[in-house]
């Protein structure tokens, strides 16, 4: 039986006692490397092209480091900044994934915008997956997800909303709110994969 979304929102607030201080260093750790490239594009427009393939470089690996950084505070295990960069000892496997995860959303998009939203709940899990299973491949990883979110797109689709409501109070607060909706949205979603994992047993 798959546990409610409000069920497991507070299942990651428990998972996050105790490790606010360092989840949320570590998600802004994530997401200033992360928007860093876009940062220096609006100051510096001639090097677009250069920081865009940087972003796209990087993108891969640092998406599994905080995908194993939440799934492993998710499990109540001992989790530590250094998971971040965890995605560097794959590089290519992890840059492969992301990269083919675009192109994938990319082509869908082209279709309609549904389409499109519609891949992208379906290859949701991917990161997830690789986490769980160092020996498969990308490709593998992505059918994976695809399979696994079968009948669960439109749950992780109403988790997101809420998200999208919690973001609109976190303007209220003049932005200092998402210092903690990020962790607990990377959180959240590490148990909505163990949640369905438990259900489907895909992986």
């Amino acid at each position: 039986m798959k546990t409610e979304n409000t069920t497991l929102m507070d299942m990651a607030q428990t998972s996050l006692k105790g490790n606010w201080g360092m989840a949320i260093g570590t998600c802004l750790v994530y997401g200033l490397i992360i928007g860093l490239p876009s940062i220096f594009t609006h100051f510096n427009p001639s090097s677009r092209l250069y920081l865009t393939f940087l972003s796209l470089i990087i993108a891969g690996p640092f998406l599994f480091g905080i995908t194993q950084f939440s799934l492993t505070l998710s499990r109540n295990q001992y989790a530590r900044f250094e998971l971040l960069f965890d995605g560097f000892d794959q590089f290519i496997k992890y840059l492969g994934a992301y990269l083919l995860m675009v192109l994938y959303i990319i082509l869908w998009s082209i279709l309609l915008i549904i389409p499109g939203i519609i891949a992208a709940y379906s290859y949701s899990m991917t990161f997830f997956i690789l986490a769980d299973n160092p020996e498969i491949g990308a490709i593998e990883a992505i059918d994976k997800s695809i399979e696994m979110m079968k009948g669960y797109k439109w749950k992780f689709f109403c988790l997101h909303l809420f998200y999208i409501l919690l973001a609109i109070l976190c303007i209220a607060t003049l932005g200092i709110g998402f210092l903690w909706l990020f962790p607990f949205m990377h959180v959240t979603n590490a148990k909505f994969y163990d949640d369905i994992k438990n259900t489907t047993d895909h992986t």
